[in-house]
């Protein structure tokens, strides 16, 4: 199998000196640099107005193709932007690139969400659900099945000990969450909606004034649980922000408390793997994700769900 090349200044430069035409007639054309976050050379910025985005395998290639058409068909559904691509096409056999046109904005990691950025969310969180289903799944959408939220929060439970042991985290928080509670959070039949699947900051476009933007990434869409799409705002943008926009969005009690255990339990267990030397992720934005996620809030205090009809459509 032979390896995939390893895209450089001079690949990008090259590249994109064939794609626009301020680039032509000899000029040197716009500056071309990495994007920091995930650190990954795959994403540059070109100039202050595009973003090129390097598809590093055949598998991703494929999740990029399809991803352009998905962007077209959410599109009009959504209160924020998604990027448009200006051209697309192989950097080198097999893989795929997009030049994108920039969303003006910082990221979630950099912006607060306002009050109003809260409603885009929930805006966001809708348009998701009223995407047709079948017909993401004719453009190679997959179908991802529910996670078991009884299952994650065993894992969590033994990595929480561990923290405690490195003085990172009160294992107690966890006993909030019994296994009666988490089958009582179970995802429930006919829930399944277009889902982003890594609303994580560095994906929401975020402006000075705190409003929501845009939406980047849509490599990981999937038809699925909508719980993980409240989880990833939760590590976003704090668990209060993502309760209150997914509430506005129309979900009850259910989808958003199995959204705050999935989040609080995903950053439990990344942490702990971090500390352990099996995640590369950044130390810092682990931790601060995992105190967005255990932000108290008042919902936590439901103790008994009740068949809500409206629950039951979108679970």
């Amino acid at each position: 199998m032979t390896q995939a090349p390893t895209p450089t200044a001079d690949t990008v430069r090259r590249l994109v000196r064939s794609l626009l035409k301020e680039s032509a007639n000899g000029t040197p054309g716009p500056d071309v640099r990495p994007v920091a976050e995930g650190g990954e050379h795959s994403t540059w910025w070109v100039g202050t107005r595009h973003v090129l985005r390097l598809a590093p395998d055949r598998e991703a290639a494929l999740r990029r193709r399809c991803e352009l058409r998905l962007r077209d068909l959410v599109r009009p559904h959504l209160p924020v932007a998604v990027p448009t691509s200006v051209a697309h096409g192989e950097w080198a056999p097999g893989l795929t690139y997009t030049l994108d046109i920039a969303i003006p904005g910082g990221t979630a990691e950099e912006h607060d969400v306002s009050a109003v950025g809260e409603a885009d969310l929930a805006g966001l969180l809708t348009g998701l659900r009223e995407v047709p289903v079948r017909q993401a799944e004719t453009l190679g959408v997959p179908r991802t099945p529910p996670r078991s939220l009884e299952a994650l929060r065993r894992m969590a439970v033994a990595a929480a000990e561990r923290l405690a042991a490195a003085d990172e985290f009160d294992p107690g928080r966890l006993h909030q969450l019994t296994p009666p509670g988490a089958a009582q959070l179970a995802a429930q039949p006919g829930a399944a909606v277009l889902a982003h699947h890594d609303l994580k900051g560095e994906h929401l476009v975020v402006s000075a004034d705190g409003r929501v933007r845009g939406v980047l990434d849509w490599t990981g869409t999937a038809v699925g649980d909508p719980a993980e799409d409240i989880a990833g705002l939760a590590l976003a943008v704090g668990s209060g922000a993502a309760v209150r926009a997914a509430t506005l969005a129309g979900y009850g009690a259910r989808p958003c408390l199995r959204g705050l255990w999935l989040a609080r339990c995903d950053t439990v267990i990344r942490l702990t793997d971090r500390l352990e030397g099996r995640d590369d992720s950044p130390l810092q934005l682990l931790r601060i994700r995992l105190g967005r996620a255990w932000e108290t809030i008042l919902l936590e205090r439901v103790t008994e769900l009740r068949e809500d009809p409206e629950d039951d459509e979108q679970l």
